[in-house]
């Protein structure tokens, strides 16, 4: 019969092992963790400072905050962070549109509500697009 041998299995998702036998919890992950959370915190900042500067009838798109904002791979989460923006927040989030310079469709009408709060700020749309005359050239 062979030699079995049992090894701890790490709880990293990847299903790499730690060669210190840390897991998580240990001081490195949650520095690790926080070291994060901290670059998330600073890039949320970044882009509502980048949307608190887009003028008034100008438009920009999720992946121009990001590169704005120093993360030019990180479109999806400029539009997670707009989405959830708290109830009655003054950020225009409606100035950032897709990367085809439309609104993007969403559940409760608030695609029509955007459309609108652009077109009472003097943008025009040429069927769902925004023509590139209005982007914000920061």
């Amino acid at each position: 019969m062979g030699t079995t041998t049992n090894r701890a299995r790490s709880s990293d998702p990847r299903g790499k092992g730690t060669s210190t036998g840390q897991r998580n919890g240990s001081p490195s992950s949650q520095t690790g963790r926080a070291k994060q959370s901290e670059r998330t915190a600073e890039l949320r900042e970044a882009v509502w400072q980048l949307v608190s500067q887009i003028p008034r009838g100008r438009i920009a798109t999720y992946g121009q905050i990001a590169r704005l904002a120093g993360y030019p791979s990180h479109a999806r989460y400029v539009g997670r962070t707009l989405a959830n923006l708290p109830k009655g927040s003054k950020l225009p989030w409606h100035r950032v549109l897709g990367a085809d310079r439309t609104v993007s469709i969403r559940d409760g009408g608030g695609d029509a509500e955007q459309r609108r709060r652009l077109e009472r700020e003097g943008v025009t749309f040429v069927g769902r697009r925004v023509p590139k005359g209005f982007l914000w050239e920061a």
